[in-house]
């Protein structure tokens, strides 16, 4: 098996294990579920017993600050201040964190440190 393949494998592994762990642990919390591409970082809040998105965030938004790079650890600590921000706004102060089969450090540690900083409970 190739560098790559065994990449993919070992990612899509990491996110089954993870799924598997989230989703039935607590029916009242809202899924808070992050994705990241070498150009972008997405954030969804979800509600799963409704399968509806309440929240949905990214750093290609409009009024997202304006910086030299969108996608690097600074990036992910604005984005985690504006979800957390959002979701205070709507009520949601509890969630589940499904980093979606990526490893937690760098841009997702980040990102997860500042929703934790400014009032997100996971």
């Amino acid at each position: 098996m190739d560098r790559v393949s065994l990449k993919t494998v070992r990612f899509e592994r990491r996110r089954k294990r993870i799924k598997s762990k989230i989703v039935p642990s607590d029916p009242n919390r809202k899924r808070m579920c992050i994705s990241k591409s070498n150009k972008s970082m997405y954030v969804q809040i979800i509600d799963d017993e409704k399968k509806h998105t309440l929240i949905a965030y990214s750093s290609l938004a409009k009024d997202f600050p304006k910086m030299k790079s969108r996608v690097n650890i600074e990036a992910a600590k604005v984005l985690g201040k504006i979800v957390a921000d959002k979701a205070k706004a709507q009520g949601i102060t509890k969630v589940v964190f499904d980093r979606n089969g990526f490893l937690f450090h760098g841009r997702i540690k980040a990102f997860a440190d500042s929703a934790r900083e400014n009032g997100l409970e996971f």
